[in-house]
C-alpha cells in the first residue's frame, strides 16, 4: 500500500491531536508566567560608589525586606557616574548611589536624573538635597583633621586647613589625592577661596612632602602608628576605630572653626535615573534609604551622619549642628575635571 494514499498512515486521530494541542498551549502559557516571574520588574539595579563591604548588610536587608533583587554594581563614584553619562539613555541603572555630592551634581547637570517626590526631599533638610529636586543625601561625611593625640593637642592645630602649608609641617602630613572625598573637598576649596588660593595651598601641601596614600584608612592607621602627625579624612573613619579598639585609640579628630573649608560636610546621596523602567521602584528604594531602619544604620554602623530629623547620630561623634561648616551649595562640587586638572598641574597626582 502506498503510505502516501493512506490518510490513517502518520497521522494522528483527532482526540489525541486535540489533547496534544490543549498540552502544547498550556506549556506556552507556562512558559510565559515562568518569564513573568523573571521580569526585570522584579529587579532594580544600582550603580554604587558605595563600597560593597560597607553598604551590602544594608541592601540585603532591603532585599529581604522588599521581594526586589538588587543588582548592584560598586565602583568609583566619579568613574560610574561617567560611565552612566557616556551609556545615556541606554544606561541599564536605575539608581545611582553616590559617596559624594560632586557626581550626583554631575549627573543633575548633564540632565539625566528624574525629579523625586516631594514627599522624599522633605525628609532631609534643603542643605543636603539638590535645590532642583533631582537627587538627596542619604548620610552626611564631615571633612577633618585627623590627628595623633598621644602627640598633639588640638591647640597645636591650626585654626585653618589652609595653614598645613606651613614648614613647620613638613614630613608629618598625610593624604590621598585619588580619593573621591578629598577631590570633592578640593572642589570645595575652589568653591569658597577661588582658583589661584586651592592652587597655591596645594603647591604648599606639595612642598611640605606629605604621606601619599591610597586612602582614609591607610592615613589613620599611619597616625594611630606615629609614622605622621595628621592627615585629611572623613570623620568616621576614626570613630570606627574607637569603637573597636577603645577610648585608648591614639587618633582623634579637629573640626577647623569658623566655617573653614576643612570642616566641609558632604554627603552620600542617590538619584534616579530619567532613563529608568522602574522608576516606581527606584523611588521605593530611595525611600528605603531614608526610612528610621537605614538612617540608624549609617549613625551606628558606619558612624556617619543621619539626615532625617528624629534619627540620632552616635554619641562618639560630634553633633553636626556644632560643626561650623563653610557655606557651599553641595551641589556645586560637580566640577571634577577642573580639580583633577588642578592637581595634576600642582603635582598632588
Amino acid at each position: 500500500m502506498n503510505r502516501r494514499s493512506d490518510p490513517t498512515v502518520g497521522r494522528l486521530p483527532r482526540n489525541r491531536l486535540a489533547k496534544l494541542l490543549v498540552a502544547a498551549l498550556g506549556l506556552v502559557a507556562f512558559a510565559g508566567l515562568a518569564a513573568c516571574g523573571e521580569d526585570d520588574s522584579d529587579t532594580l539595579t544600582v550603580y554604587s560608589g558605595r563600597e560593597e563591604e560597607l553598604i551590602a548588610p544594608l541592601l540585603d536587608r532591603y532585599e529581604e525586606e522588599s521581594g526586589i533583587d538588587l543588582e548592584v554594581r560598586y565602583g568609583d563614584t566619579a568613574e560610574l557616574a561617567s560611565t552612566i553619562i557616556e551609556e545615556g539613555d541606554n544606561s541599564p541603572a536605575d539608581v545611582f548611589f553616590g559617596q559624594d555630592a560632586g557626581a550626583l551634581g554631575a549627573l543633575e547637570k548633564e540632565g539625566v536624573l528624574a525629579a523625586l517626590p516631594q514627599e522624599t526631599l522633605d525628609r532631609v533638610d534643603p542643605l543636603y538635597r539638590s535645590t532642583d529636586g533631582l537627587w538627596v543625601g542619604a548620610s552626611g561625611r564631615a571633612r577633618v583633621i585627623a590627628y595623633n593625640s598621644e602627640n598633639l593637642q588640638p591647640s597645636d592645630l591650626p585654626r585653618s586647613i589652609l595653614d598645613f602649608t606651613e614648614p613647620d609641617w613638613k614630613d608629618r602630613i598625610g593624604w590621598a589625592p585619588t580619593n573621591g572625598s578629598f577631590q570633592a573637598f578640593v572642589t570645595a576649596m575652589r568653591i569658597t577661596e577661588g582658583e589661584r588660593a586651592a592652587e597655591e595651598w596645594l603647591r604648599g601641601i606639595v612642598a611640605n612632602e606629605p604621606e601619599v596614600f591610597g586612602g582614609n584608612t591607610e592615613i589613620r592607621d599611619a597616625i594611630a602608628a606615629g609614622e605622621i602627625d595628621v592627615g585629611f579624612i572623613n570623620h568616621y573613619y576614626v570613630a570606627q576605630a574607637i569603637a573597636e579598639e577603645g577610648e585608648s585609640y591614639p587618633v582623634d579628630v579637629y573640626f577647623p572653626p569658623g566655617g573653614d573649608v576643612g570642616s566641609l560636610i558632604n554627603v552620600a546621596g542617590a538619584g534616579i535615573l530619567e532613563s529608568s523602567d522602574d522608576s516606581g521602584q527606584a523611588e521605593e528604594f530611595l525611600s528605603f534609604l531614608l526610612s528610621e531602619e537605614a538612617q540608624e544604620y549609617f549613625a551606628d554602623a558606619m558612624k556617619e551622619y543621619p539626615l532625617v530629623e528624629g534619627v540620632p547620630a552616635d554619641p562618639a561623634v560630634v553633633p553636626l549642628r556644632q560643626i561650623q561648616q563653610p557655606n557651599v551649595d553641595l551641589g556645586d562640587l560637580d566640577d571634577l575635571r577642573g580639580t583633577l586638572d588642578l592637581l595634576e598641574r600642582t603635582g598632588a597626582l
